[in-house]
């Protein structure tokens, strides 16, 4: 899949509902030694975001929600002017959306309405170490990875406790046989009978 494609879906899944659904990104962990650096990655994200402003509006904060961004923004604007492994990116007069690229992997939740991580990584193993904080409550991850690696990432995000992995630019369109959480959609409706003979 070519960059400006995954870039569109990476955009894709931070836009929809303005990171506020359960099935939203709060980061996305882009691999050194690819095509694009995951500096890169960040910047190209942000200019999508840019564009995907002009046509999705993000629309009204509250004001403790605007405030939280604004404070983001204003420590990573000093992170930023003290290292080269942190860069931001941000709409300029409102807070409409946010990029946060730092080369230190450690998960870190977003304060969502469209402000996402980029961070850098070796490789999955970086990964599932780096989100150790949230390993067994993360519920959606979205994936692009080569077609040759995809099934060994997935059984490893599996055993490490995501309950479900689905192509990245998909994360809030889950099928209708969807497992939530693992669990069965209506199972817990359900009572059933079993008749052993």
């Amino acid at each position: 899949m070519n960059l400006q494609k995954l870039v569109t879906r990476a955009a894709q899944d931070v836009v929809a509902w303005n990171q506020l659904g359960c099935l939203s990104p709060h980061l996305i962990y882009v691999e050194v030694g690819g095509g694009t650096s995951p500096e890169q990655f960040a910047e190209l994200l942000a200019r999508e975001l840019e564009t995907r402003e002009q046509t999705h509006p993000r629309g009204q904060l509250t004001a403790d929600e605007a405030a939280s961004i604004a404070s983001r923004r204003s420590f990573y604007e000093v992170r930023a002017a003290h290292s080269e492994e942190t860069r931001m990116w941000c709409s300029s007069g409102s807070t409409a959306w946010t990029v946060v690229f730092e080369a230190d992997p450690q998960f870190q939740r977003s304060c969502l309405n469209r402000f996402v991580y980029v961070k850098s990584v070796t490789g999955i193993d970086q990964v599932l170490q780096a989100a150790d904080t949230v390993c067994g409550k993360v519920s959606t991850v979205g994936l692009a990875a080569p077609e040759d690696r995809a099934q060994e990432m997935a059984n490893r995000l599996a055993r490490w406790g995501v309950s479900r992995i689905c192509p990245l630019g998909k994360m809030q369109n889950p099928p209708l046989i969807w497992h939530h959480d693992g669990r069965p959609a209506l199972g817990d409706l359900v009572t059933w009978s079993d008749w052993e003979m």
